[in-house]
């Protein structure tokens, strides 16, 4: 604990040094601010995977607007980092696409998405341009829009809902579908779908991509983690269920709060609406939401506990006493995470079982590989369970799927992305 003594002397523990005031006040600021918002005591960080800034897009304003964000990101990145939390990525996400191109021609839209996506790939920032269909009443014809726009960028992402409060959108869920394919034929290894995905009942203001959007007057900013390695330390120690959610809450939560105490400096100091923490324990690769939970089942992920584990999990982060935005449940992308891929090659994991353990809130179906010859009705069967399952529990579940162009099953992947763990196809249930 540190405290003033009444002279250029403080005291940390057991501890005693001297700091001239005059000659280190910018350290004793730095310093200060490190230790009130870092937590010492863990043994390990989460990373942020995403700080997340909004903005209602202007399209006769957007550089500025485009350089005001960028400006406010970094700054709220260096200020993260001080704190010892390594920031991953910086994003952008707009109101939903339409609202802004209404009434362009398609040159005039094209031109304008080219050049974001130009000013994105500039400056490092990642960019979400909404929603093409928000409900059943909105003009198909948007979501192939969508379709064109990902396939000649390289850094926008986008959506389509396909379930709300209203229930099932199934015209927006078939437009889903055909983007998919789309996008499989359009893009270099149909990564345009990488970019791309089928929401359902995802609130505005959620940090992760491609699902991310608001439809407010902008100005505002939200944070997601990527925290798989805290809830593999906790999940390794053999507790009961109850005592490994306590353990959750407070590991995570104690980073939790930190994070959200620097946002809300951010907040004050710049006029940044700070929205809150997606909670969800993003995985990366070898930091594996798979492996976590096989530390608390004792078996591999997708044998009997897993739900349990996934369950508990969930339990944990509803109970951390902190803003929460966007999913804030178990994300389980297959591709994204090095044990997932290898289950999924292995032929141990299927969608059913990803969509089980998301009825007790994970997040849906993300980076599911397919094989290039299914349908769009295929597609949209899958999408339509997605839609279906959040629709009758109320949750926010999403679709992310990557047919491969001229893939079979048991074919091995060969996506050209850093991000993605290359696995073997799996046929179509």
């Amino acid at each position: 604990m540190l405290r003033h003594t009444g002279n250029p002397l403080f005291e940390i523990s057991n501890f005693k040094f001297a700091i001239p005031f005059a000659a280190n006040a910018f350290f004793l600021a730095v310093f200060l601010l490190a230790s009130l918002s870092a937590p010492a005591s863990a043994q390990e960080k989460p990373k942020v995977r995403t700080i997340t800034a909004f903005v209602r897009l202007d399209p006769a304003d957007y550089k500025q607007q485009f350089a005001d964000t960028v400006a406010m990101l970094r700054n709220a990145k260096a200020r993260f980092e001080l704190a010892g939390y390594q920031v991953q990525t910086i994003r952008i996400s707009t109101q939903p696409f339409p609202e802004y191109t209404a009434g362009m021609s398609m040159p005039a839209a094209a031109a304008l998405f080219h050049d974001l996506d130009a000013l994105a790939t500039k400056e490092n920032v990642m960019l979400a341009i909404g929603p093409a269909l928000m409900t059943e009443k909105d003009n198909s014809a948007q979501a192939q829009q969508l379709a064109e726009i990902l396939a000649q960028t390289s850094n926008i992402s986008g959506s389509v809902v396909i379930a709300g409060s209203d229930g099932v959108h199934w015209k927006a869920v078939r437009a889903a579908a055909d983007v998919i394919k789309y996008l499989e034929d359009h893009t270099a290894q149909g990564l345009g779908n990488f970019r791309f995905a089928g929401i359902a009942s995802v609130p505005a203001y959620t940090p992760f991509f491609p699902a991310a959007f608001h439809q407010g007057l902008g100005h505002q900013f939200a944070i997601g983690l990527e925290s798989a390695n805290v809830v593999a330390a906790v999940m390794a120690v053999k507790r009961d269920p109850e005592a490994t959610r306590q353990a959750l809450i407070a590991e995570l939560g104690m980073h939790a709060m930190a994070i959200a105490d620097i946002a809300g400096k951010i907040d004050q100091q710049t006029g940044w609406a700070y929205m809150g923490l997606d909670l969800s324990p993003a995985p990366m690769k070898n930091a594996s939401i798979g492996s976590a939970t096989a530390g608390f089942s004792g078996g591999r992920f997708g044998t009997s506990g897993t739900l349990t584990a996934v369950a508990t999990i969930t339990a944990a982060l509803r109970d951390i006493a902190v803003t929460k935005v966007g999913y804030s449940g178990v994300m389980m992308p297959v591709l994204e995470d090095t044990r997932l891929a290898q289950l999924w090659g292995e032929g141990a994991l299927t969608m059913d079982q990803l969509l089980a353990y998301s009825s007790v809130c994970g997040t849906g179906l993300d980076t599911i590989p397919l094989p290039g010859d299914v349908t769009p009705d295929q597609l949209a069967r899958i999408l339509g369970d997605v839609a279906t399952l959040s629709v009758k529990l109320s949750k926010p579940l999403s679709a992310r799927l990557l047919p491969v162009s001229g893939g079979k099953p048991g074919d091995q992947t060969a996506f050209d992305n850093p991000n993605l763990v290359n696995t073997v196809i799996q046929p179509l249930p």
